[in-house]
Protein backbone atom coordinates (compact mmCIF):
# COMPACT_ATOMS: atom_id res chain seq x y z
CA UNK A 1 0.00 0.00 0.00
CA UNK A 2 1.01 3.59 -0.57
CA UNK A 3 1.93 6.05 1.70
CA UNK A 4 -1.49 7.71 1.78
CA UNK A 5 -3.26 4.28 2.46
CA UNK A 6 -0.36 3.72 5.70
CA UNK A 7 -1.79 7.05 6.99
CA UNK A 8 -5.27 6.52 6.54
CA UNK A 9 -4.75 2.91 7.97
CA UNK A 10 -2.58 3.57 10.92
CA UNK A 11 -3.85 7.58 12.03
CA UNK A 12 -0.59 8.83 11.18
CA UNK A 13 0.08 11.65 8.53
CA UNK A 14 2.06 10.90 5.84
CA UNK A 15 4.60 13.95 7.39
CA UNK A 16 4.85 11.95 10.28
CA UNK A 17 5.38 8.77 8.57
CA UNK A 18 8.36 10.71 6.48
CA UNK A 19 9.31 12.23 9.44
CA UNK A 20 9.43 8.70 11.68
CA UNK A 21 11.52 6.94 9.01
CA UNK A 22 13.73 10.04 8.74
CA UNK A 23 14.91 9.79 12.37
CA UNK A 24 14.89 5.64 12.07
CA UNK A 25 12.45 5.72 14.49
CA UNK A 26 10.71 3.36 11.71
CA UNK A 27 12.49 0.79 9.39
CA UNK A 28 11.95 2.82 5.99
CA UNK A 29 8.94 1.23 3.75
CA UNK A 30 10.44 -1.37 1.24
CA UNK A 31 10.03 0.93 -2.59
CA UNK A 32 8.24 -0.28 -5.50
CA UNK A 33 9.95 -0.08 -9.19
CA UNK A 34 8.46 3.29 -9.74
CA UNK A 35 10.28 4.24 -6.25
CA UNK A 36 7.07 4.93 -4.08
CA UNK A 37 6.73 3.42 -0.51
CA UNK A 38 5.41 -0.27 -0.36
CA UNK A 39 3.80 -0.31 3.19
CA UNK A 40 2.76 -3.42 4.73
CA UNK A 41 0.23 -4.51 7.03
CA UNK A 42 3.25 -4.79 9.54
CA UNK A 43 4.09 -1.39 9.32
CA UNK A 44 0.63 -0.01 9.77
CA UNK A 45 0.85 -2.40 12.69
CA UNK A 46 4.44 -0.30 13.67
CA UNK A 47 2.75 3.11 13.01
CA UNK A 48 -0.26 2.45 15.06
CA UNK A 49 1.95 1.33 17.77
CA UNK A 50 4.07 4.67 17.57
CA UNK A 51 0.80 6.63 17.04
CA UNK A 52 -0.59 5.02 20.70
CA UNK A 53 2.89 5.13 22.11
CA UNK A 54 3.16 8.93 21.49
CA UNK A 55 -0.42 9.52 22.14
CA UNK A 56 -0.08 8.67 26.03
CA UNK A 57 2.77 11.27 26.38
CA UNK A 58 5.98 9.05 25.54
CA UNK A 59 9.03 11.07 23.81
CA UNK A 60 10.11 9.80 20.70
CA UNK A 61 13.52 8.41 22.07
CA UNK A 62 10.95 6.56 24.46
CA UNK A 63 8.84 5.14 21.61
CA UNK A 64 12.42 3.97 19.99
CA UNK A 65 12.94 2.31 23.22
CA UNK A 66 9.77 0.70 23.30
CA UNK A 67 9.78 -0.44 19.75
CA UNK A 68 13.01 -2.39 20.86
CA UNK A 69 11.66 -3.91 23.62
CA UNK A 70 8.49 -4.73 22.00
CA UNK A 71 10.52 -6.30 19.49
CA UNK A 72 12.46 -8.24 21.78
CA UNK A 73 10.92 -11.48 23.09
CA UNK A 74 13.63 -11.93 25.65
CA UNK A 75 12.54 -8.34 27.57
CA UNK A 76 11.84 -8.17 31.30
CA UNK A 77 8.75 -6.37 31.61
CA UNK A 78 10.78 -4.40 34.34
CA UNK A 79 12.33 -2.36 31.52
CA UNK A 80 8.77 -1.41 30.80
CA UNK A 81 7.52 -0.50 33.38
CA UNK A 82 10.15 1.69 34.33
CA UNK A 83 9.93 4.06 31.04
CA UNK A 84 5.83 3.73 31.73
CA UNK A 85 6.79 5.12 35.45
CA UNK A 86 9.28 8.10 33.74
CA UNK A 87 6.35 9.11 31.44
CA UNK A 88 3.89 9.37 34.56
CA UNK A 89 6.29 11.53 36.15
CA UNK A 90 6.91 13.91 33.48
CA UNK A 91 3.36 14.04 32.77
CA UNK A 92 2.21 14.94 36.06
CA UNK A 93 5.12 17.57 36.50
CA UNK A 94 3.47 19.18 33.36
CA UNK A 95 0.05 18.99 35.21
CA UNK A 96 1.27 20.71 38.36
CA UNK A 97 3.20 23.42 35.37
CA UNK A 98 -0.06 23.77 33.99
CA UNK A 99 -2.59 24.02 36.92
CA UNK A 100 0.61 26.64 37.91
CA UNK A 101 -0.45 28.57 34.88
CA UNK A 102 -4.09 28.42 35.21
CA UNK A 103 -3.62 29.68 38.44
CA UNK A 104 -2.09 32.74 37.91
CA UNK A 105 -4.10 33.77 34.58
CA UNK A 106 -7.75 32.83 37.11
CA UNK A 107 -5.76 35.64 38.76
CA UNK A 108 -5.21 37.78 35.99
CA UNK A 109 -8.22 37.78 34.81
CA UNK A 110 -9.91 38.16 38.32
CA UNK A 111 -8.05 41.31 38.55
CA UNK A 112 -9.14 42.69 34.85
CA UNK A 113 -12.19 45.13 34.91
CA UNK A 114 -13.18 43.48 31.80
CA UNK A 115 -14.75 47.40 30.60
CA UNK A 116 -13.78 50.48 28.53
CA UNK A 117 -10.97 51.50 30.73
CA UNK A 118 -7.78 51.16 29.42
CA UNK A 119 -6.10 49.72 32.30
CA UNK A 120 -5.19 46.21 32.45
CA UNK A 121 -3.12 43.99 35.01
CA UNK A 122 -3.33 41.23 32.34
CA UNK A 123 -1.10 43.33 30.13
CA UNK A 124 0.29 44.94 32.26
CA UNK A 125 1.95 41.25 33.63
CA UNK A 126 2.84 40.84 30.26
CA UNK A 127 5.33 43.92 30.08
CA UNK A 128 6.75 43.26 33.49
CA UNK A 129 5.24 46.12 35.39
CA UNK A 130 3.06 44.54 37.92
Amino acid sequence: MNISQAAERSGVSSKAIRYYESINLITPARRSGNGYRDFSDDDVHMLRFVSRARGLGFSVSEVADLLALYQDRGRASAQVRGLAQGAIARIEGKITELQSIAAVLSDLVARCHGDDRPECPILDDLAGSR
